[in-house]
C-alpha cells in the first residue's frame, strides 16, 4: 500500500461475512460493478479462504471466463466485455523477486489487478486500492464462512468501496 516518506498510512477495515463459496462469488460479481480501471485489489489470507473464489466472480460479472488460480503462471490475463483482469498470484515467490513481475505495467486505461498473497511483498506504487483480508469463520457450522474486511487507499478507491458496501444490501455486515 501506499506510504508518505517512512509513514504508513493507517487502513480502516470494514467488515463483510460470506456464509458459503456462492456468496463469496456474489461479492465478486458487485465488487465488478464498483471497479474502475487502474484499481488494485491486494487480496491476503490462507489456503482456501476464498481469494481465487471472489476473483472468479468479478470476472464471471466482467465477461471473463476461465479463471484458475496463477500459483504456478504467477499472472494470469483475462478480457472480457468491461475490459481486463490481470490476476497475480505471489504465494510461489520465495524463489522469484516481487520486483521481477512488473505489476505496475498491467495497469492501464482498462485494466484492473488482482494480487493474491499481497503480503508477501508489493514493491511499486498502487494509488488507488482495495486491501481484502480473509478470514475463516468461526464455530460449528462456520465451515463455508468467510469473513472479508476491506479497506482502502486513494479517494476514488474510498469512494467506490463505500458504495460497494453500501450495496451488498442482503449481506451481513459486521
Amino acid at each position: 500500500m501506499n506510504g508518505e516518506g517512512s509513514m504508513m498510512k493507517e487502513l480502516s477495515f470494514r467488515r463483510v461475512l460470506s456464509e458459503s463459496e456462492d456468496e463469496t462469488l456474489r461479492i465478486g460479481e458487485v465488487m465488478a460493478e464498483y471497479a474502475f480501471p487502474g484499481l488494485t485489489f491486494f487480496l491476503e489470507g490462507d489456503l482456501g479462504a476464498g481469494k481465487t473464489t471472489l476473483v472468479r466472480g468479478y470476472c464471471r460479472a466482467a465477461g471473463c471466463s476461465g479463471v484458475r488460480s496463477p500459483s504456478f503462471t504467477l499472472v494470469n490475463r483475462y478480457t472480457g466485455k468491461e475490459g481486463t483482469v490481470v490476476h497475480s498470484d505471489l504465494y510461489r515467490l520465495d524463489s522469484v523477486d516481487p520486483s521481477e513481475l512488473d505489476l505496475e505495467s498491467y495497469l492501464d486505461e482498462e485494466s484492473v489487478l488482482f494480487v493474491e498473497w499481497a503480503d508477501r511483498g508489493m514493491p511499486g506504487d498502487f494509488s488507488d486500492s482495495w486491501k481484502i483480508r480473509f478470514f475463516y469463520g468461526e464455530g460449528e457450522d462456520a465451515e463455508d464462512c468467510r469473513i472479508l474486511e476491506f479497506a482502502a487507499d486513494g479517494a476514488k478507491a474510498e469512494e467506490a468501496l463505500t458504495s460497494f458496501l453500501s450495496a451488498l444490501g442482503r449481506m451481513m455486515t459486521l
